[in-house]
């Protein structure tokens, strides 16, 4: 079997904020968006809201690269937002912005989706980051699917940055997925024995006009329908520069670990989507904070324990693709928190030095923006 070349890509979506208000920006000026655009080409985008914008690395070979190429989009949309009077903040909710008071991107396929999901559409006030995976073989990449799905919430407990919604305290690390899970498609993927299996159910769907292709597949891990990746999309948007490298690297570590196990004729145990559904319930509910079910011993394990577990399985690996640092990082995200407990430490800072409500909200947008820029 040739080994997949395991390059990486990585997608972020960052919400446009007015520094002075620190609201964000309903309708960014056009120029703002061309002006990025003429400086990252076709690595930045409009998002589905015109309050988002999306930047995307180019294909990287090495976690080294992945780095500098998001400091850099990073750190270019930063400055060309500057003179805008306006700032990106990378955080999968914002802390008091109204979701009725959005517009969607007048372009085609937006207008395609606002009017196929209504209101589903119109609360999609919501950022990810999407990490894909170059696995060429097509039915290694289905079979690598299946075995993934059962760390995705280990990946999203270490993302979490969106407790906040509507300038509520949501009681949840990601309420993103709240609002993602809204949406037809979503949530873990199904099982597929082959990419001929799953080619013949994307077929039922685009038959019967529910779905024009298989980007309307927005599951928690997909085979991507423009490259032969396997594109992980549960994380939330990392506010730190250095937490969003470490996911990438763990993913794609946990990917190599797969693919070595069944280069030797075995592989990791493929679990019922109920079972999973569990610890995605409770990364999204608690994060960190609370521990995810291990399966095999039937007891709830605190997450460090969990993470600790998984560093040993991926050790090779680790050393294969050189980003010891980045797991190093992951394990100080346990100590200082994930964004989510930033924000909520700000908030609960500016409450008991005497600020209102929406005061201390201000202050959690203001350490989003310095945080985005944290490393960069």
């Amino acid at each position: 079997m040739t080994a997949p070349d395991f390059s990486i890509g990585v997608e972020e979506e960052y919400l446009l904020v007015e520094r002075e208000s620190r609201d964000l920006v309903c309708d960014p000026p056009e120029a703002f968006f061309r002006d990025c655009q003429d400086h990252l080409k076709e690595q930045v985008s409009p998002e589905f809201l015109r309050s988002q914008i999306e930047t995307q690395t180019g294909i990287c070979h090495s976690i080294k690269e992945v780095r500098a190429d998001l400091a850099h989009l990073r750190k270019t949309v930063s400055k060309v937002a500057a003179p805008y009077g306006l700032a990106p903040i990378a955080a999968s909710t914002h802390p008091f912005a109204q979701w009725h008071a959005q517009r969607h991107t007048d372009k085609e396929r937006y207008n395609e989706l606002a009017h196929d999901l209504q209101a589903v559409a119109r609360r999609l006030l919501i950022c990810g980051m999407h990490v894909h995976v170059g696995i060429e073989d097509s039915d290694l990449r289905l079979d690598l699917m299946n075995q993934v799905a059962y760390f995705l919430p280990h990946l999203l407990a270490l993302s979490t940055s969106s407790p906040f919604w509507d300038g509520d305290r949501t009681g949840l690390m990601s309420y993103r997925i709240s609002v993602w899970d809204e949406l037809p498609r979503t949530g873990l993927p199904e099982f597929f024995e082959s990419q001929g299996e799953y080619d013949r159910h994307v077929a039922i769907m685009v038959k019967a006009g529910l779905i024009e292709d298989a980007s309307k597949i927005w599951w928690d891990v997909r085979p991507s329908a423009r490259f032969p990746t396997l594109e992980m999309r549960i994380t939330d948007t990392c506010t730190r520069l250095d937490d969003a490298v470490s996911i990438a690297a763990i993913y794609v570590c946990v990917l190599r670990m797969l693919y070595r196990l069944r280069r030797d004729n075995q592989r990791w145990r493929v679990y019922a989507r109920m079972l999973i559904e569990e610890n995605r319930w409770r990364a999204h509910r608690y994060g960190i904070d609370e521990g995810l079910v291990d399966f095999g011993r039937g007891e709830i394990v605190p997450y460090k324990e969990l993470l600790e577990e998984l560093f040993e399985l991926i050790e090779e690996d680790i050393a294969f693709f050189d980003c010891k640092a980045e797991i190093d990082n992951a394990r100080a995200i346990l100590d200082r928190g994930t964004s989510a407990h930033m924000q909520l430490r700000a908030f609960e800072s500016a409450r008991a030095a005497g600020k209102d409500d929406m005061e201390a909200l201000k202050d959690v947008v203001d350490r989003l923006i310095a945080e985005t820029m944290t490393g960069v």
